[in-house]
């Protein structure tokens, strides 16, 4: 591994800091948050100033914000995601930490699709398949994302919807289900107890992009035979950790979400 440059470390420490608070910041401010030198920090904020990654704020003389250049570089990184394969590869992460089949899926109208997964290292468990479509309504990702929908569009995606269920625990009822999603927002993690397979039990987390949106969820699946209280304790931590670091790669700017 090379060595890394500390200039350009300072460099981007300056821009890091931008992301924060109300996204300006002015030189004193800028030298007590990195303890830098004065004549150092001046530097820096004129280099970046020079190639338009800060510019100079016009109604707030002696402070900075993110200039074009970045926004440049956001565009061009977001443009280059795949969500598919950004989350194969946070699935396998996931998977090879708990040892279960990981999905991460995406809302279709009132259906979910399944855009990556990765298979449990048990020999027995949950038999799917990417590409696979089933009702948003009986699995942990799809409560998951419906819980996200704006109240308007969620009405509209249920107006004369019938809730068909794939099991007998599967929620087949209005009222229940708006019950159940009110849960999920509470907890911001969905459960599923054998909705959509009988002998499988589910948590999921969401997944935003850089907006905030929710754009897809990431879900744990387990047998029965390996499921408990505290095992959906540990998945359900497990799976938001994993979200998180789905979030980030799709360029949302926060912790566990």
């Amino acid at each position: 591994m090379g060595r890394l440059v500390p200039a350009v470390t300072r460099a981007l420490d300056v821009l890091e800091l931008f992301l924060d608070g109300d996204g300006t910041l002015s030189a004193p401010e800028v030298t007590r948050k990195l303890q830098l030198p004065r004549t150092t920090v001046h530097e820096l904020l004129t280099t970046l100033a020079a190639r338009s990654y800060l510019v100079t704020t016009p109604d707030q003389p002696g402070r900075y914000r993110l200039g074009v250049r970045t926004y440049q570089l956001g565009s061009r990184y977001a443009e280059q995601l795949d969500l598919a394969a950004e989350g194969r590869q946070v699935a396998q992460q996931v998977a090879e930490t708990c040892g279960e089949t990981v999905h991460v899926a995406i809302l279709e109208e009132t259906d979910v699709i399944y855009i990556a997964k990765v298979d449990s290292t048990h020999a027995v468990r949950m038999v799917s398949a990417a590409g696979r479509k089933l009702p948003a309504h009986c699995t942990s990702v799809g409560k998951m994302l419906l819980a996200a929908l704006p109240g308007r569009e969620l009405d509209a995606r249920l107006d004369g919807l019938e809730l068909t269920g794939m099991t007998p625990n599967s929620i087949t009822d209005e009222a229940e289900l708006r019950t159940a999603l009110d849960a999920v927002r509470e907890r911001g993690i969905a459960v599923e107890h054998r909705e959509s397979n009988p002998d499988v039990s589910c948590v999921a987390a969401p997944v935003r992009d850089r907006t905030g949106r929710v754009v897809a969820a990431l879900s744990i699946s387990v047998p029965m035979i390996r499921w408990s209280d505290e095992r959906e304790q540990e998945l359900a931590a497990l799976a938001a950790d994993g979200a998180a670091d789905l979030s980030g790669r799709l360029g949302h700017h926060g912790g566990r979400v």
